[in-house]
C-alpha cells in the first residue's frame, strides 16, 4: 500500500470513530431528555400560593390556641401530671362538638381516632367510671386503638417503627379520620431524644397530615427538670428536632400550690399569637366529677407563682446527689440530665463545695 493510500485510510478510520462518537453523544442526549426530570420543589408565583389558600378553609380551634386544626401538636410534660387525662378530655370534647369549661372549640362533632399505648382497657374502666360501676358514655365518634400483641411484624416491613406508622396510615384511610391522638411518642421510635430518631419520625408525621388533611395531637414526656424553673422548648425530649417539625405545643405543668393543680403553658405556635406564656399560664385542677377524670378550669396566673421555691434543704439534697453520683464516676453531662439541670449548675454545686 502507497504511503498515500495508507494516509487516506488513516483519515478516513479517524473520521469514522469521530462520527461514531458524535452520534453516540447525540443519543445519550436524546435518551436524557427523554427521562422525566425529578425535583423535590413546587415552584409557583407568590399570588399564586395566595390564591390556592384562599380556597381553603380557615383553621379552626380545636382546644382554644393551643391546637388548631391541620397543626401537628405535641403536647409534653413530665411523667404522672395528666397528659392522658387531658389528652382523653380534649378527644371526648370533639367528638360531641362541646368545648371544655374555659377552653375554646369551633368545630362541630368529628371522629377521633386516639391510639393509646399507655392504659390497658380495665385501667381506662377504673378511671371513668365510680369503682367499675356507673360507667361515662362516650361518644360513637371517638374510636380508640391499641397494639394487638399477637400481630406479627410482616417480613417486608424494616422495623416495628415502620410498621406502626403504616398502620396508623391504613386506620386513617379505613375509618375517613381527619383528628388524631397519639399517647405517646415513645412507640412510634425507640427513643426520641436522639434526634436522628427523631428527624423520620416527625416528617413521617407530617407526611401524613399533609396527605390526609389530619389534625394531630401527638403526647411526649419530657425528662426530670428542674421544678423551681419555668418549662422552655428545651425541657422536650430530643427537643430540637420535634420542635422544629411540629406546628404548635404546649405543656403541662405542675403547680406547687396545691396538690392536683396543674397548669398549661404554650411553647410554640404558628396560627396565633403567644397568648399563654410564663406570664399567663392557664390553671386547673385534676378532678373526678363522678366518672370522668378530667382537667377543670381555674383561671390565669403567673407560671413563676407556681414554681417550686428552691430552699437550703433542696440544696444540700441535691448536693447530696451530686456528690454520690460523683463517686461513681458519672460525667457532670449526665449528672446534669438526670436531676434535670444544666451542666453549669453541677460545676457550681461541686465549686461551692471546695
Amino acid at each position: 500500500m502507497s504511503t498515500e493510500t495508507s494516509s487516506n485510510y488513516d483519515e478516513t478510520n479517524q473520521f469514522k470513530q469521530e462520527l461514531e462518537q458524535e452520534l453516540k453523544l447525540v443519543h445519550l442526549k436524546i435518551e436524557s431528555d427523554d427521562k422525566p426530570k425529578a425535583n423535590c420543589f413546587i415552584t409557583k408565583c407568590v399570588n399564586d400560593w395566595i390564591d390556592e389558600a384562599k380556597c381553603r378553609p380557615i383553621p379552626k380551634m380545636l382546644f382554644s390556641e393551643l391546637w388548631f386544626e391541620n397543626e401537628l401538636c405535641i403536647l409534653f410534660s413530665d411523667t404522672n401530671l395528666g397528659k392522658s387525662i387531658l389528652s382523653l378530655q380534649i378527644a371526648n370534647s370533639i367528638s360531641k362538638g362541646i368545648y371544655i369549661d374555659g377552653f375554646k372549640l369551633e368545630i362541630a362533632p368529628r371522629i377521633v381516632l386516639y391510639f393509646d399505648f399507655e392504659l390497658s382497657d380495665k385501667q381506662l374502666e377504673k378511671r371513668y367510671s365510680n369503682n367499675y360501676q356507673d360507667h361515662y358514655v362516650f361518644n360513637k365518634n371517638l374510636l380508640r386503638a391499641e397494639i394487638n400483641p399477637e400481630q406479627e411484624i410482616p417480613s417486608n416491613f424494616k422495623s416495628f417503627e415502620d410498621f406502626l406508622c403504616f398502620s396508623i396510615e391504613q386506620s386513617v384511610i379505613k375509618d375517613d379520620i381527619k383528628i388524631l391522638i397519639i399517647d405517646n411518642i415513645t412507640y412510634l421510635k425507640n427513643d426520641t431524644e436522639k434526634a436522628k430518631d427523631a428527624l423520620p419520625l416527625m416528617k413521617q408525621l407530617n407526611a401524613l397530615k399533609k396527605k390526609y388533611s389530619l389534625s394531630i395531637l401527638v403526647l411526649a414526656h419530657s425528662p426530670k427538670r428542674d421544678s423551681s424553673k419555668p418549662i422552655t422548648k428545651n425541657d422536650l425530649s430530643g427537643s430540637k428536632m420535634l420542635m422544629n417539625f411540629c406546628d404548635s405545643c404546649f405543656a403541662i405543668g405542675e403547680s406547687h400550690q396545691e396538690k392536683g393543680s396543674r397548669y398549661l403553658k404554650q411553647i410554640k405556635q404558628r396560627n396565633t399569637e403567644h397568648i399563654y406564656d410564663t406570664q399567663n399560664v392557664i390553671i386547673c385542677k385534676i378532678e373526678n366529677l363522678s366518672n370522668f377524670l378530667q382537667f377543670s378550669f381555674v383561671g390565669f396566673e403567673s407560671e413563676l407563682d407556681h414554681l417550686k421555691e428552691f430552699t437550703p434543704k433542696d440544696a444540700d439534697e441535691r448536693l447530696k446527689e451530686v456528690l454520690e453520683m460523683k463517686k461513681k464516676n458519672m460525667p457532670n453531662t449526665e449528672i446534669a440530665k438526670i436531676l434535670g439541670v444544666s451542666e453549669g449548675t453541677i460545676r457550681n454545686i461541686l465549686k461551692d463545695k471546695n
